[in-house]
């Protein structure tokens, strides 16, 4: 499926969301990522896999990445087409057979912060550094986010105009 963003879109997040159900009214529910309804007005719920994006940023820099910072439901890939020196990033580990007893949930592998809603896995002193569940992820997915502070191995950046393609479940 082909997405072309709005004229004038400077970021969004995109996700996939499993195991949905939904009623000819568009109501109903996913095991991952759910927000209530087909269409949703804003975040799924924990865990998904994003894919983010910032565009016509900082020195005509479009910026993106693939967060686990929400957990983990589907592999991804996010690849920045026609453009030479621009990374291809990836996550497609099996996450989600390898997931920590304590971080495993219906058809996903939360994040910490979900489980345990503290600071030192949700940052909002807005200072915190690895941990071992962060590290969890990073060694499974080392292109993407494993914690909100992780931005040196996993923000990547590419020309403003630079077109942009998500893959979800990639082979």
């Amino acid at each position: 499926m082909d997405h072309q963003c709005a004229s004038g879109t400077t970021g969004a997040r995109i996700w996939g969301r499993t195991n949905c159900n939904f009623d000819r009214n568009g109501q109903g529910s996913c095991d991952t990522s759910d927000c209530g309804k087909l269409q949703c007005d804003g975040y799924g719920s924990p865990p998904n896999t994003l894919a983010e994006f910032a565009l016509n940023q900082y020195h005509n820099l479009d910026y993106f990445d693939i967060s686990l910072v929400d957990g983990f439901n589907i592999p991804m890939n996010f690849s920045p087409t026609l453009c030479n020196n621009c990374k291809d990033i990836r996550c497609t580990a099996d996450i989600n057979g390898e997931c920590l007893e304590e971080l495993k949930t219906q058809g996903g592998c939360n994040n910490p912060c979900t489980v345990y809603k503290t600071d030192e896995y949700c940052c909002t002193s807005g200072s915190c550094s690895a941990t071992d569940y962060s590290r969890f992820f990073k060694q499974r997915c080392p292109d993407a986010y494993s914690y909100p502070k992780d931005d040196p191995t996993s923000l990547f950046a590419c020309a403003t105009g630079t077109n942009y393609r998500v893959v979800f479940c990639p082979t």
